[in-house]
């Protein structure tokens, strides 16, 4: 299983950022797909998380109503729209792939890919 990162950038507080996750290597139908991120000095902490093939989306209290996890089943690819963002959401996004039913514990996925960079500046 491979999963590749993008759309990382630098933002001003207020905007907002796409970020997409390509996977390949497998079906991913049983999967949970997930996004978690890491600011400096952090741990690494849950985003959101969507199940592969019922659609079923989790997001972390800190995210829910400016971020929206999505896929698209027919490019393997799953997305994390950012609104609103603030400078706390700055950090290391990640997404990762397991399959599990839905987790927010990182230990429980798998499968991560390479990370790509979200600055928010106030």
């Amino acid at each position: 299983v491979q999963l590749q990162a993008s759309g990382g950038g630098l933002v001003q507080a207020g905007g907002s950022l796409r970020l997409s996750c390509a996977a390949s290597g497998r079906t991913f139908s049983d999967y949970v797909m997930g996004w978690f991120r890491q600011a400096p000095g952090k741990e690494r902490e849950f985003v959101a998380a969507i199940r592969w093939n019922a659609g079923s989306t989790y997001y972390a209290d800190s995210v829910k109503g400016r971020f929206t996890i999505s896929r698209d089943n027919a490019k393997n690819t799953v997305y994390l729209q950012m609104n609103s963002l603030k400078p706390e959401d700055t950090g290391i996004y990640y997404c990762a792939s397991g399959r599990i039913y839905y987790s927010s514990d990182y230990d429980a996925y798998a499968y991560w890919g390479q990370g790509t960079q979200v600055t928010v500046s106030s």
